[in-house]
């Protein structure tokens, strides 16, 4: 269970409105009963993603594999690479057939395109719980 006081913070990352209005629209404001209420930063490009996570920390990060010009599992890698501690990331990949392209980037879970809110919020759910537990 997490804390119920604490807002959760996702950054969801995509070039595209339309992805980034869906990824909201699928979490909501609270994903689970389980889980805190959660509060979405949106990007759209990848300076501005460097930038917030640099600024805030965040519970969860959701980024878009099929953005452009810098896609998702791409970014997801630098932050690993550069973050000590990085959250947890979600990345939407273009089809299920991508998904060991994931592996490379490090993910620690992934939703393919088209989106399906229900993985989707299954996904960001249980990275959400982990990152609750291993914050208390």
């Amino acid at each position: 269970m997490t804390d119920s006081s604490r807002l959760l913070k996702v950054l969801v990352y995509s070039d595209d409105l339309t992805v980034r209005q869906t990824v909201k629209t699928a979490l909501g404001r609270r994903p689970s009963p389980d889980v805190s209420d959660v509060d979405i930063f949106e990007c759209a490009t990848e300076p501005a993603v460097i930038a917030a996570v640099d600024k805030k920390p965040f519970d969860l990060i959701i980024l878009d594999g099929e953005a452009a010009p810098a896609g998702g599992m791409g970014v997801c890698r630098q932050l690993k690479d550069e973050i000590f501690n990085c959250p947890p990331i979600l990345v939407l990949v273009g089809r299920a057939d991508d998904r060991w392209l994931a592996t490379w980037s490090r993910a620690d879970a992934v939703v393919a395109h088209p989106i399906d809110p229900r993985a989707l919020v299954s996904g960001a759910v249980e990275l959400l719980r982990q990152t609750s537990t291993t914050s208390q």
